[in-house]
């Protein structure tokens, strides 16, 4: 179902990854606990940037590496978790967008790490990370046509040669985006810093434990994966 390509796993062999299948979901507006959980979050975090610079946290640090390894000037392609951060610290808040997005956002805030939640209906098969070809076919939020990634550039693709995230952790489709309608989700969190297994296997717990809380019906598997372990199901 997600799988790292040999390539990608050579250039950049300290990726750690936590991915968690989740079925029989409901989204929609942000429950009233879970969002004030969330604005709880922001303040936490708020507070603790006060005194510690984004780009100087670690995982931060590795990612702005990995963007300007295949060629994405890392100040031009803000990571999702260093966007987010300085929205944060910019505007002063994150806003809702909804229970599962909302989720996501709680959790990457908090361990500064990528979290995609990736909606299976919009993907053909299961997701390979890999270096583009230039040939895939990306679709942004909000945008009327597809374009292309950059050859070169890391991206999550399906089966039928679309490109459902960017920039690696940039930005995701809109093929691929939660909406009212997502029952089955992917969440994805990845790191690439000296700590990213710990941080990793934390954040994927404390997304199993909101899903268990705010998604009592639903049903999930989670998966630990690295350089040794590239891929959930045998590729």
């Amino acid at each position: 179902m997600f799988r790292y390509d040999p390539a990608v796993l050579e250039r950049y062999p300290a990726i750690h990854a936590g991915i968690v299948a989740a079925s029989r979901l409901t989204n929609g507006s942000t429950p009233p606990a879970l969002l004030e959980r969330y604005r709880a979050a922001q303040r936490d975090v708020a507070q603790r940037l006060a005194t510690t610079p984004i780009a100087e946290l670690p995982s931060i640090a590795a990612w702005r590496r990995a963007f300007a390894a295949f060629g994405a000037k890392p100040t031009q392609y803000r990571s999702a978790p260093e966007a987010l951060l300085r929205r944060l610290t910019k505007q002063g808040d994150i806003p809702s967008i909804n229970t599962l997005v909302d989720l996501g956002n709680l959790v990457s805030i908090r361990y500064a790490l990528p979290v995609a939640v990736v909606d299976l209906a919009g993907i053909d098969g299961g997701i390979t990370v890999r270096f583009a070809t230039g040939t895939e076919r990306f679709t942004d939020l909000g945008a009327a046509e597809a374009g292309a990634p950059e050859p070169g550039e890391v991206v999550f693709v399906d089966r039928a040669g679309v490109a459902c995230a960017r920039r690696w952790c940039w930005r995701q489709s809109a093929q691929s985006a939660t909406r009212p309608t997502t029952t089955r989700a992917l969440v994805v969190v990845e790191g690439l810093h000296d700590d990213a297994e710990a941080d990793v296997a934390a954040a994927t717990t404390e997304i199993t434990a909101l899903l268990a809380e705010f998604q009592p019906a639903a049903a999930t598997t989670a998966h630990a994966l690295s350089a040794q372990h590239p891929a959930t199901v045998p590729t």
